[in-house]
């Protein structure tokens, strides 16, 4: 079998994610449906890739276990390449709660990525996939639900000829990019909230956030706010904004995933940046609304 085009490194998971229509206080118990699904940041990019026809391969921490062989099954069906997954005890578990559309309150058990470690990425070190000598050249899609270290080992493994796309999977764990966030060919992807952690400070915009991320030193970000316009900066191409479809908002978790992959897929095939970020948000307007499934 042929190696992969593109790699997907961090989070899959059992997403459990209770929809209610109504509001959601602390404490509230409400009517609503409950889904069971694979999910977690790597996971959901790679299946969106594969949707796309593209060749995508998941490095990720999953149990040996009747969950994990699940997931291994369920990505294998969705086109991903699932040679490369570390097994460990575990296979972990989203909580989220999404209330009128949007998300209310999440809880992440990552107890088996935390644990696997750098174990996850032996397949970029012992020749499945790529050596130290011999790194992989195509796309890593990265997501910050890895351990710092794994982060850090990344950062001073990875090359100048390799393209990354930094996905930060939350305003809490988007801080722990940092370490890839100067590297040549790096793209952020993240909302408004994401990137106020990361710099420290309240943006008022898409824009403005896009702009305290290039002048800190990042070369390429794009930032997403919601209903709002967002912006795709770059060192060297200056800013681009554009406004998101507008939709009735029926689902949350997944959005910004479905954003990434889009944006990566057209930006694979060629598109130039605006045609990659009408598509991204188009992707994610889909998912958001209820017209496609993570």
């Amino acid at each position: 079998m042929s190696l992969p085009d593109i790699l997907c490194i961090g989070s899959a998971h059992w997403d459990l994610i209770g929809h209610t229509a109504h509001a959601l206080p602390a404490g509230a118990d409400v009517p609503g449906t409950v889904s069971r699904m694979p999910g977690g940041v790597a996971f959901n990019i790679a299946r969106a890739l594969a949707r796309e026809g593209l060749s995508v391969a998941l490095l990720a921490a999953v149990g040996a276990d009747a969950e994990g062989e699940g997931l291994a099954r369920a990505g294998a069906t969705a086109g991903i390449d699932m040679r490369f997954l570390h097994r460990g005890t575990a296979t972990d578990l989203y909580l989220a709660l999404e209330s009128q559309g949007a998300l209310a309150a999440a809880v992440a058990d990552a107890r088996a990525l935390e644990e696997a470690g750098e174990a996850v990425l032996a397949p970029l070190l012992d020749g499945r996939l790529a050596t130290p000598a011999l790194p992989f050249g195509g796309p890593l899609v990265i997501d910050a639900n890895l351990p710092e270290a794994v982060l850090d080992r990344l950062a001073a493994s990875v090359r100048a000829c390799a393209s990354l796309r930094l996905a930060p999977a939350s305003p809490a764990k988007a801080p722990r990019l940092a370490p890839l966030m100067g590297h040549p060919r790096a793209v952020l992807h993240l909302n408004r909230a994401e990137a106020g952690m990361i710099c420290g400070a309240t943006f008022p915009t898409s824009l403005a956030a896009a702009e305290a991320l290039l002048e800190a030193g990042v070369r390429r970000a794009i930032v997403t706010d919601g209903a709002l316009p967002a912006t795709d900066g770059c060192a060297l191409r200056g800013l681009l904004q554009a406004c998101p479809p507008a939709i009735v908002g029926r689902r949350a978790t997944g959005a910004g995933d479905a954003f990434l992959a889009a944006h990566l897929a057209a930006e694979h095939r060629g598109a130039g940046r605006e045609a990659a970020l009408a598509a991204a948000l188009a992707a994610a307007a889909s998912l958001v609304s209820g017209d496609l499934s993570p």
